[in-house]
């Protein structure tokens, strides 16, 4: 029996050639463009590391970011980006995004890392920080808003797998919640607002549902700050909050001595 061997070698080359294709569609979207994404859906990371320990996002001064701030438009829809993330609220519902995203460029042009405490947002300036609270188990977090989405109805904020984790909605995958920015005013704004500003202001330090922690901490920080504090309860979840200090420039003075004192997550009440 003779072997054609050239009819063998032209049909396991037109099966690679299959294999190829179908995988290059499986790469595309919908609409039929390629996707700059090695993978069709989103899914949890494999073999994430402990991120039980990773911290709260950190706001300070930020410039808005070159990229990622102009107004655009996603399927078919209109978007416009604010001038300022201050004094924003909102309420709806989070959602996560994890290994599709991972490693990919953000919408400001920096890369998602979904282990650290970040989120995006479709109308927010980037960067912006942004306190989330979640409506069902009063667990809140702080996050550096710095992509953009989600883009579904109802959908206010798309959160990273770490910040997902500490707001205790991995597995549901959605939650209410309520977001408030976290406005860290710039330098020359600061001096503008020091010469105008005779209010009273408080500086957040902690929250817990530990209420006997937050009275003895509020005790330890009064002696060492020579300042008053107050406690304020609302739905189990008690936050410790220094003042009142009269003038912001005062009050900008603790806030910077009570993050390097070992509390960075620390702001002021707005």
């Amino acid at each position: 029996m003779t072997i054609n061997y050239r009819f063998i070698l032209l049909i396991m080359l037109s099966s690679s050639l299959l294999i190829s294709c179908s995988s290059n569609d499986a790469k595309k979207t919908s609409t039929g463009k390629k996707s700059r994404y090695q993978m069709t859906n989103d899914r949890y990371p494999d073999d994430a590391p402990d991120v039980s320990l990773v911290k709260n996002a950190q706001p300070k001064y930020e410039p808005y970011s070159r990229q990622g701030n102009r107004n655009y438009s996603v399927l078919g829809k209109s978007y416009q980006v604010l001038d300022s993330g201050k004094g924003f609220k909102e309420q709806g519902h989070a959602s996560w995004y994890g290994s599709k995203f991972h490693g990919h460029l953000t919408s400001n042009g920096e890369t998602y890392d979904m282990y650290t405490m970040s989120a995006a947002h479709k109308n927010l300036p980037l960067p912006s920080y942004v306190k989330v609270t979640n409506l069902d188990n009063n667990k809140q977090i702080i996050v550096r808003v710095n992509d953009r989405g989600p883009f579904h109805h109802g959908r206010v904020i798309d959160l990273s797998y770490a910040a997902a984790y500490h707001l205790g909605m991995l597995a549901r995958g959605t939650a209410k919640v309520a977001i408030e920015t976290v406005y860290i005013p710039s330098p020359e704004e600061r001096v503008i607002s020091d010469l105008k500003d005779d209010d009273n202001h408080f500086i957040q330090v902690a929250a817990s549902q530990d209420k006997l922690r937050i009275n003895m901490l509020a005790k330890q920080l009064e002696t060492k700050y020579a300042v008053n504090s107050r406690v304020t309860s609302i739905n189990g979840m008690h936050r410790l909050q220094l003042g009142p200090i009269r003038q912001i420039h005062l009050t900008n003075k603790l806030l910077d001595r009570v993050q390097i004192d070992g509390y960075p997550q620390s702001f002021i009440v707005p």
